[in-house]
């Protein structure tokens, strides 16, 4: 097994989060990727929660300027446009369904969870369903994992 896609949050960085969500955080086992002033921009979330829940968003966003700038994407309904594009680009959904088994196999590494078997987060790898888990992936993963996750990031201009 190779090394968690992730660094170990401290107790800033989980302070941190915290008040970006303006709640408790939970499920925190790692700081998937940094905005360019170091906060956190995205966490690896344990796939079952304290309270025993399965939780499938794995890399979940939580920067807030990230976040807003998903939900601009969304209420503006780009997620119909990208819709299209996997039913018409054979080569864009291929490496979606390939950011999908990535998006598994990273959660893997941080447990085993049978209900979530299969599952990804965002809609994949046969629809676009949240930008937010998409964007999420796309900033943990590094660019050329996710191709809507990138389209996304880049549309948003944000980082």
């Amino acid at each position: 097994m190779s090394r968690p896609p992730y660094e170990t949050p401290g107790e800033a960085d989980l302070a941190a989060v915290s008040e970006q969500l303006g709640r408790t955080a939970r499920g925190v086992i790692g700081i998937a990727a940094r905005a360019a002033d170091g906060s956190p921009a995205v966490v690896a979330t344990a796939p079952r929660l304290p309270d025993g829940s399965p939780f499938p968003t794995f890399y979940y966003l939580c920067h807030p300027e990230a976040v807003a700038a998903a939900s601009r994407l969304e209420a503006a309904g780009v997620m119909v446009e990208y819709n299209e594009l996997l039913a018409e680009d054979d080569e864009v959904r291929a490496r979606y369904r390939l950011a999908h088994e990535q998006y598994i196999e990273d959660r893997s590494q941080a447990g085993d969870v049978p209900e979530l078997a299969g599952v990804s987060a965002g809609g994949m790898p046969t629809r676009v369903k949240c930008l937010h888990a998409l964007i999420g992936h796309a900033l943990a993963a590094g660019p050329g994992v996710n191709p809507i996750g990138d389209l996304a990031l880049e549309r948003t201009g944000w980082r």
